[in-house]
């Protein structure tokens, strides 16, 4: 079996909300579209920048159900489909097969930091009860658990895993993986503060599965596409640097809190973080205003800051 690819920008949406707190289905139409319009090649649906915690289980269902029916020709849906237990992460990817999706991405089980012989275990016992394309999330920062590059390549042994994102800030892992050349595109998160978008795609790296594009779509591409020749070291280190400052505005706090709230102040259709989580507020959403003006954004991409913001910043 020819294993699905994916290079370039993998945007991971957030979940928008109506003003009574239910999912906005009418904004994922717009927002995929602003996401086909701008050179994305795939969107996850459902993971860390989702709010997936905060999702009850029929609302997952449902996100699966009614995104699926808006995906573009070219473009590939993955959605989230960590769980607690084996056997709800075989459930939900199975529901997401039957429902159209492109694939999934699994982080391990939260909170149980089972060993990491066990969640090896666990991401091949997922991957044989399914022949959905699968990707494996290697979040430490949120989840405890951190597969070294060894149990990785085990992993990526099996025909289902296809994707692989890293976000942790060991680039000899990343290094060790790109020197396996497993069957695999091997992604990083856009994080400036683990430091892997530059080594990861300077070692050959196929792109990276990101939050930052719900705001800089054209940017992540250009960010995410691999390096085949010398133009495209210099338009990624020229990109890169010029968005730096709002990268690591993104995750100023827990993602995706400042991203969201950001959304929000330029009139994008997001509605309000779920509780807990609150959104930022005065000078620290301000930081984020100033950047994407500073930038042009607002005038590249129609964005109607708030007039209070405006005036403001």
């Amino acid at each position: 079996m020819v294993k699905l690819r994916i290079e370039g920008s993998f945007v991971a949406s957030i979940t928008p909300f109506n003003e009574d707190g239910s999912i906005d289905f009418g904004a994922f139409r717009t927002l995929i579209d602003f996401q086909n319009m701008h050179g994305t090649v795939a969107m996850l649906f459902m993971g860390s920048t989702g709010e997936p915690s905060l999702l009850g289980p029929e609302e997952k269902k449902r996100i699966v159900v009614e995104t699926t029916k808006l995906k573009p020709a070219r473009m590939h849906f993955f959605y989230g489909c960590t769980g607690n237990t084996t056997e709800q992460v075989i459930d939900s990817v199975r529901f997401a097969k039957a429902s159209g999706a492109d694939g999934a991405i699994i982080a391990a089980p939260p909170y149980i930091c089972a060993a990491e012989d066990d969640i090896e275990r666990f991401y091949l016992e997922v991957a044989d009860a399914t022949d959905l394309p699968l990707g494996v999330y290697n979040n430490p920062p949120r989840i405890k658990t951190d597969l070294h590059w060894e149990h990785l390549l085990r992993i990526y042994q099996h025909p289902n895993y296809v994707i692989h994102k890293e976000s942790t800030t060991r680039v000899g892992q990343v290094a060790q993986m790109l020197a396996a050349k497993p069957e695999c595109t091997i992604m990083c998160c856009d994080s400036p503060n683990l430091g892997l978008v530059v080594p990861t795609m300077a070692l050959g790296g196929h792109g990276t599965a990101n939050m930052g594009g719900n705001v800089i779509p054209h940017e992540m591409a250009v960010v995410s596409t691999p390096w085949k020749c010398f133009a495209d070291a210099e338009n990624f280190r020229a990109t890169y640097l010029r968005v730096l400052p709002l990268l690591h505005f993104n995750y100023s706090a827990i993602n995706p809190v400042a991203l969201k709230s950001l959304m929000c102040a330029l009139g994008m259709p997001v509605g309000k973080l779920r509780k807990p989580l609150r959104g930022l507020e005065g000078e620290a959403l301000m930081q984020g205003v100033r950047i994407v003006r500073e930038l042009g954004l607002d005038k590249k991409y129609g964005y109607k800051i708030q007039p209070k913001l405006a005036n403001a910043a």
